[in-house]
């Protein structure tokens, strides 16, 4: 995959080097009829009404410490006017450690909330009614386990697995790519994350049972271009597979979710939302034969993007979220995510979460914006950008499959190399000065910090807190009980054609601990360290 050499800077590109022309008129747009919100190609979007029938579901990311402070966070965050959920999780629950491996010690709790076992899971959600709230899952290789867990405690509440409604993210694929949080080699990730999509579609028909993200490519240091290319080219490799286990694309077209960030650039990001809609319509229809208009509906999250904030002048940080919500919203997002202003510094305070919560509430209910359809819609600038990052995409993803498709070129790492050129290319700009940042490069002043006296710190001593709650979780179980789900559970993953999922669901209600399942599934598919 390796690109042609680059031609000097243009003088007004966008960040995935679009040069922008100093007017646009009807001589720059190609002709075409534009259609309709709620028809194929879906450009301005996906519902007939959009936000005039229903806003996007405002769904601030969180997690931190123990499962009750999160918790704490999370009825917070809905008495506010949140309307879904979203969990983030430490590093040890996203590689299946539990608290008490030395491979998890310094980092339980940190950058997430540890969830280790089903009583983990109770606590986490505890006095919030799982068939009324819309609950994101941000984790990955351990998606199987924790949707498990999420599963076993509305099963003990009673809850009807049919109303349970949320997102698993669930993409393994792009852990590869750009953020590293991998276990198992690709073929028996690739497995698993089949396998709970297939269990869940016959099970938790209104579950989300895979989010397929571009924004962690983004904010590996991607352009706009390779975002939205490498995203769809991971969703055709999670299609194919469940294809080829007989499930019907228009069975699950409607249950694929997708997850993009937004960056600074205003122009560049709505247009980029409105192409992916085209781009993703084209290639449910063209390539996968789908004929329900839901499959070829591009339905996506958007989370403004952490690496465009900064740490100088962190008070700016509003400003930059604000603006990409806006950008977010006019692209036609089903969902948003803002970013809090002190997250260059730290985990989010309540008070800077409030504010990035009500930035989404102002952004709703008083700008206006919500009140037609696709308002950008017509804008000659907006329509050619729209025109020319479809067909850069277009191109791109004609590529990919032209080179073998995304499974082979990820073992190869060429989508690796090519995020880490496009990272560099940035970051040159910055430093030498073509791309301005407020307070980094361009208006820098001597400040000081008015925001450190306000800075969420997790507590040293969770993680002895955690550990000793972990030794009580094994000593009232039913060890016996537990060891055989394990033993069960290692059978079906050394056969070939078993769904592991409910194997899984069944340690975790037989009280086997997120560390015990994986550590399971490690001795039979060993460990993926990188090329």
């Amino acid at each position: 995959m390796k690109e042609a050499p680059k031609a000097a800077l243009p003088e007004f590109p966008t960040p995935s080097g679009i040069e922008m022309q100093r007017y646009y008129g009807p001589d720059t747009v190609t002709p075409g009829e534009l259609g309709h919100a709620g028809e194929y190609p879906f450009t301005r979007g996906i519902q007939k009404t959009m936000y005039r029938g229903r806003l996007w579901t405002m769904r601030q990311y969180a997690g931190f410490g123990t499962a009750r402070q999160t918790n704490e966070r999370f009825r917070w965050l809905l008495e506010q006017g949140q309307t879904g959920l979203s969990t983030a999780f430490d590093l040890p629950t996203q590689i299946g450690l539990d608290a008490d491996d030395p491979k998890a010690k310094g980092e339980v709790g940190r950058v997430g909330v540890h969830i280790g076992t089903i009583d983990d899971m109770e606590r986490l959600f505890d006095k919030i009614p799982l068939d009324k709230v819309s609950t994101s899952l941000t984790i990955n290789a351990t998606a199987s386990v924790l949707l498990a867990f999420y599963v076993a405690v509305a099963k003990k509440r009673g809850v009807s697995l049919g109303a349970l409604k949320g997102t698993l993210q669930n993409d393994i694929l792009k852990e590869f790519i750009a953020r590293g949080t991998y276990v198992f080699p690709v073929t028996p990730s690739l497995r698993l994350c089949a396998d709970t999509m297939e269990w869940s579609f016959k099970n938790t028909p209104q579950f989300h049972p895979i989010s397929i993200s571009g924004y962690h490519i983004r904010e590996a240091g991607s352009d706009a271009v390779q975002e939205l290319s490498f995203t769809f080219a991971n969703a055709v490799v999670y299609i194919d597979s469940l294809v080829k286990r007989g499930v019907p694309i228009d069975a699950m077209g409607p249950k694929l979710a997708f997850f993009f960030g937004c960056h600074s650039h205003f122009l560049e990001e709505i247009s980029k939302f409105r192409a992916a809609r085209r781009v993703w319509a084209r290639v449910m229809k063209e390539k996968f034969g789908s004929t329900d208009p839901k499959t070829q509906s591009l339905r996506f999250h958007v989370q403004t993007c952490g690496s465009t904030l900064t740490s100088q002048q962190p008070l700016n940080n509003a400003m930059r979220v604000a603006w990409q919500a806006m950008a977010a919203v006019l692209g036609g997002a089903q969902s948003l995510h803002t970013n809090s202003y002190d997250e260059a510094l730290s985990l989010p305070s309540e008070e800077s979460a409030s504010l990035a919560l009500r930035t989404q509430q102002i952004l709703a209910h008083e700008t206006g914006v919500t009140d037609t359809v696709d308002p950008v819609a017509g804008s000659w600038a907006i329509e050619s950008l729209t025109s020319e990052l479809d067909a850069r995409v277009s191109a791109k993803l004609a590529a990919i499959e032209a080179e073998g498709g995304m499974l082979k070129l990820i073992e190869g790492e060429a989508p690796q190399r090519e995020i880490q050129e496009a990272s560099y290319r940035w970051q040159r700009d910055v430093e030498e000065g073509r791309r301005k940042i407020v307070g980094v490069n361009a208006l820098k002043v001597d400040e000081k910090d008015s925001t450190s006296a306000k800075r969420l710190k997790v507590s040293p001593k969770l993680e002895q807190d955690q550990i000793k709650s972990l030794k009580a979780f094994r000593k009232s179980r039913d060890s016996k009980a537990a060891l055989a789900s394990l033993a069960r559970l290692e059978k079906a993953a050394k056969s070939a054609d078993q769904n592991l999922f409910p194997h899984i669901l069944h340690a975790v209600e037989s009280r086997a601990t997120l560390g015990e399942i994986f550590g399971t599934l490690r001795s039979v598919f060993g460990e993926y360290h990188g090329g």
